[in-house]
């Protein structure tokens, strides 16, 4: 089975290639002899029924620099793809959501990773409240009064933007500690979107586990090392990864929440777990691909093909 792929991600030259999960998918996919076709989702365009982007064919090559070897730019018809990789990292914003709607057109002539409706109704910070027997305390909302009386009754929080990503503007606010009215005023005065504040989980210090799951199965997982002095787990601000099993909680979490990934085809989703608690649900971009295959040998990325082409095939 050769397939043809377009893969609607960030632009490549931006792209680091000793730690993006994007760049190892496509590597694995062009091992396994398909095509592959990069395009800005700032190119997709809808004419009538008709969703065209400007799209350049590229190869991979680890030795060389730049790893890309990129054709042509091209106004292509995305119905030629038989597959769509949807992984332009956030913010997940307006634009983001009308992507989903454009590639909806595709479907489900072209298979599209993830299923653009089920990504644009599952906010990472908002699928998770679905779930509420495995997460931690937590309050959504742009009112200050309630964001008070929340502080007051769990004192150690975390406050952060419900739509960010990537760490921007995570804050820990201590018992005692005097900023918590301006952080919100100045939070909520720069942005109509509400807040999610949440219980501070001390576990945090032993690290902030992502299990990465395929069509809504464990497959791996690294553990993000905060360094002294940062609240934020995250890899780009300095976290450390670091290999980790999966522990009984870990797996009674991924059978909680799989079913629904599987039923609406969200097939590639990093989850973040921080002690007993399920704190976020990934299904933008997902990434710790190439964090776990360093420490086991193991590239994920070829079992997420092996589910893709098993449903083109079916």
């Amino acid at each position: 089975m050769t397939l043809t792929i377009g893969v609607q991600m960030d632009p490549l030259e931006t792209i680091d290639p000793s730690a993006d999960s994007t760049l190892a998918l496509a590597r694995a996919a062009q091992q396994r002899g398909h095509k592959l076709f990069h395009y800005l989702s700032t190119s997709l365009t809808l004419h009538m029924t008709e969703v065209l982007a400007r799209t350049r064919s590229f190869k991979i090559e680890m030795d060389k620099d730049p790893v890309f070897r990129v054709g042509d730019e091209t106004l292509s018809s995305l119905r030629l793809m038989d597959v769509i990789l949807m992984r332009q990292d956030p913010p997940f914003d307006m634009a983001y959501i009308t992507a989903t709607h454009i590639l909806e057109h595709l479907q489900p002539q072209t298979l599209i990773v993830n299923n653009p409706a089920a990504v644009r109704n599952s906010p990472e910070k908002l699928l998770v409240t679905h779930f509420p027997e495995v997460m931690p305390p937590t309050l959504i909302t742009s009112d200050a009064v309630a964001a008070k009386d929340f502080r007051a009754e769990h004192e150690d929080v975390i406050v952060k933007p419900l739509f960010g990503n990537g760490g921007a503007s995570v804050f820990h606010i201590r018992p005692g500690d005097e900023n918590f009215n301006v952080l919100l005023e100045t939070l909520l005065g720069l942005s109509h979107e509400p807040l999610i504040i949440q219980r501070y989980l001390p576990e945090v210090r032993r690290g902030d586990k992502r299990i990465l799951l395929i069509d809504g199965a464990p497959v791996g997982a690294i553990n993000r090392v905060p360094r002294d002095g940062e609240v934020r787990a995250n890899i780009h601000v300095g976290a450390t990864p670091k290999p980790t099993d999966l522990t009984s909680r870990d797996h009674d979490i991924c059978r909680l929440i799989g079913p629904k990934l599987r039923t609406e085809g969200l097939l590639f989703v990093g989850i973040d777990v921080i002690g007993d608690y399920l704190t976020e649900i990934n299904v933008t971009s997902p990434t710790g691909i190439q964090e776990y295959e360093r420490f086991t040998g193991v590239d994920l990325s070829h079992q997420l093909w092996d589910v893709i082409e098993e449903r083109l095939k079916t």
